[in-house]
């Protein structure tokens, strides 16, 4: 049916305008090709020379069967990554920041690599919701500022910055998509049976906070479109039309899975059961408004709520 993946065939064809008789084959680096980026390349299907940087070798099978050119080097060795500068004229930025401090030490590395030759025309960065910290359960837009509650948040700040920066000299169009969790049936850790079956507790009602959920596939066609038109320097939100609260997202897993719903524990409960990081989460209550996402990118989502998506794999 007509989508994301055919608005990117028509944009392809333009890519090679000025080239008569034939389309100019597109170059795309993508960096961090985990899960989403697989799926990414399973939408390009052949379409473009695809490099994928991983840090493991072991990868390298998986990702050519992928249809990708494997390239190896790490982002937190800045000598292992010369052989990206001039590499590809887009880039897919999904690799998160490591796991300590309060600065993305892995984009400085990677900008720095790119910026030996000529720049990307195009960059999109795969960023966070949880810049945002605590909204109280406002429903909010791109304009909001950010205000991080936590390092793994503050990360993720110093990355866009570093990136709006970047684009501004070096006049690559960077476009950030700001990520909530991320949900397919066939993700690995990326389902809410998983924690369904380990009978973790969720929030009672009156403690609950808003969530906001993206899936799998949804968001790859949102990384494909933003290669191919994203408004820069932008920032959206690539987030589903769903409003649901923490446990009510669980309970529709539970009923959509045949399995228990949950159980309802106080605040000061969950504390005593969840770690320090997995607290952080319930901590947090905001509602995305995706408008820029669906009118900018004009991404029509194939999954606008969990009730479609928690069950659906795609071919």
């Amino acid at each position: 049916m007509p989508g994301p993946t055919s608005d990117f065939t028509a944009a392809e064809s333009r890519v090679g305008a000025g080239h008569p008789g034939r389309a100019r084959r597109g170059r795309l680096l993508i960096v961090g090709c985990g899960d989403v980026g697989l799926r990414v390349l399973r939408l390009l299907a052949g379409r473009w020379t695809v490099f994928a940087l991983t840090s493991s070798a072991a990868r390298a099978p998986e990702l050519r069967a992928a249809g990708a050119i494997p390239l190896i080097g790490n982002l937190d060795d800045a000598c292992s990554l010369g052989r990206l500068a001039g590499l590809a004229d887009r880039v897919l930025h999904l690799a998160p920041p490591a796991a300590t401090g309060r600065t993305d030490e892995r984009t400085r590395h990677l900008l720095r690599a790119l910026s030996r030759s000529a720049p990307p025309r195009r960059l999109v960065y795969a960023s966070t919701s949880g810049v945002y910290g605590d909204c109280g359960g406002a429903r909010i837009d791109e304009t909001r500022l950010p205000r991080p509650a936590n390092d793994r948040a503050w990360r993720r700040v110093d990355a866009e910055a570093q990136l709006r920066q970047w684009g501004r000299v070096s006049g690559c169009a960077v476009t950030v998509l700001r990520v909530p969790g991320i949900y397919a049936f066939d993700r690995d850790g990326g389902h809410p049976r998983e924690r369904l079956a380990k009978g973790l507790p969720v929030l009672a009602r009156e403690d609950d906070v808003y969530t906001n959920h993206i899936q799998a596939d949804d968001l790859a066609r949102a990384c494909l479109l933003a290669l191919m038109r994203g408004p820069a320097p932008r920032v959206l939100h690539a987030s589903d039309d769903s409003e649901l609260l923490m446990g009510d997202y669980f309970d529709l897993a539970a009923e959509l899975c045949a399995m228990p719903r949950p159980e309802r524990v106080a605040r000061a409960q969950a504390a005593e059961r969840f770690s320090p990081m997995q607290m952080s989460f319930m901590n947090e209550s905001r509602r995305l408004d995706n408008s820029r996402l669906k009118h900018e990118l004009r991404l029509k989502l194939r999954y606008p709520t969990p009730r479609e998506g928690l069950l659906a794999v795609e071919d």
